[in-house]
């Protein structure tokens, strides 16, 4: 950010100056056009300028932006119900961001450790896990970039590495405090790095055995992105505690906190709130997602369009360099044996909107609109710029 701006430095922008969207492009000030392969990290599920968002937008904010929670509202209960519906939970509570819907889900393991009797709850986390950046989220969080600078940490996690059954089992053996298992279906900002199906299942089977709560962080990978409602559906289980954000609003700012058994009664009144969560605006943003993502068929859509486009990769990338294509869906990880941040501005100049996480992972969350002739164009850009960049990267040492 240069030095003159008002904004405070905690982003290094990109050199593209957005304009305007629609559909899966981006326009920039200057009028040139970006084939949208991000979605705002996950967050525009119908693309950009859809005609039913907007006309809903339009309308709601013509009626009423904001009430506070003290006044009951169609909409909240009625994008509630959906999500309970599509979830097979219980109930729900809304708030702003995934960080907040993370936070919220902290607090309900720990007030249920409380409630049974333990005085210093604790709760599992995953390494290379991202689940926010408050104090609380960022300790759980499992990057020490992240923390660096904002300790001490907020105790009460306890780390093991993801898909790790051995790992978690000691940790049952050891330590009698632990309330929670805390983890994410598909590993974000840590690599797009999916769990295993059966892992989910064996961690549903503990956490029953021991009255622990499953809390599956769904921030990223849910609402249709995988090409079920909620990525841990793969795995046919239901957690008890489910935070979602992102793309559930098509770009209105949403978090939501679903909750199953016990941890459905575990917050009561005053025991947590939001003066903006859950106002009108984002539920009508939130229904009209989950309508138009019904009525166009983007789950069907998100699973086979991402199979073509992983197909497309592996095949194409094929070689020196490539480690793996994985993802489930429309959340796809293409990992190479090097550090490629440059590929970032590369794509740019190209006119593809990507991302790096874990610096070696190219980021690909396209909207959920985007087509098997989109996946083709996408590739058509990235396929080359990868090649061309590893034919003239050495790999770091290690």
């Amino acid at each position: 950010m240069a030095a003159s701006s008002p904004l405070m430095d905690t982003y290094g922008p990109q050199p593209l100056t957005i304009s305007h969207g629609d559909g899966v492009w981006l326009f920039d000030t200057e009028g040139r056009r970006y084939l949208d392969g991000l979605s705002g990290i996950a967050v525009n599920t119908l693309g950009h300028n859809h005609p039913k968002l907007v006309a809903a937008l339009r309308e709601q904010v013509a009626r009423v932006i904001h009430t506070s929670n003290l006044h009951a509202y169609p909409l909240r209960e009625r994008l509630a119900q959906m999500l309970v519906d599509r979830s097979a939970m219980t109930n729900v509570f809304f708030c702003n961001s995934g960080l907040e819907a993370n936070e919220a889900a902290i607090k309900i393991a720990r007030k249920y450790g409380h409630d049974r009797g333990i005085d210093r709850p604790e709760i599992v986390v995953c390494e290379k896990a991202f689940h926010g950046r408050s104090l609380a989220t960022l300790s759980a969080t499992g990057n020490p970039k992240v923390q660096k600078g904002f300790e001490p940490l907020v105790e009460g996690f306890v780390r093991v590495a993801l898909d790790d059954m051995d790992g978690l089992r000691r940790i049952a053996a050891e330590r009698p405090g632990v309330t929670a298992v805390f983890l994410e279906a598909i590993q974000g900002e840590g690599g797009i790095r999916p769990a295993h199906l059966e892992y989910l299942r064996q961690v549903r089977r503990l956490c029953d055995e021991r009255g622990w709560l499953l809390m599956i962080d769904e921030v990223q990978c849910g609402t249709g992105r995988t090409g079920k409602w909620f990525a841990h559906q793969w795995a046919g289980i239901v957690p008890d505690v489910m935070p979602l954000a992102k793309g559930l609003a098509s770009g209105v700012p949403i978090g939501a906190v679903v909750a199953h058994g016990a941890a459905a009664s575990v917050f009561g009144q005053g025991n947590h709130g939001s003066t903006f969560g859950g106002n009108p605006l984002a539920m009508r943003a939130g229904v009209t997602t989950i309508e138009v993502m019904e009525a166009e068929g983007l789950l069907a859509n998100a699973a086979e369009v991402g199979e073509h486009l992983m197909a497309s990769l592996r095949t194409e990338l094929a070689g020196p360099g490539l480690v793996e294509v994985r993802g489930r869906g429309l959340m796809i990880g293409v990992e190479l044996d090097r550090p490629c941040g440059e590929l970032v501005g590369l794509c740019l100049a190209k006119g593809l909107v990507v991302n790096v996480t874990a610096d070696s992972v190219i980021r690909l969350l396209p909207p959920l609109i985007f087509t098997r002739e989109h996946a083709d164009q996408l590739v058509g850009i990235l396929a080359p710029l990868v090649r061309e960049f590893l034919s003239r990267t050495p790999v770091a040492a290690a």
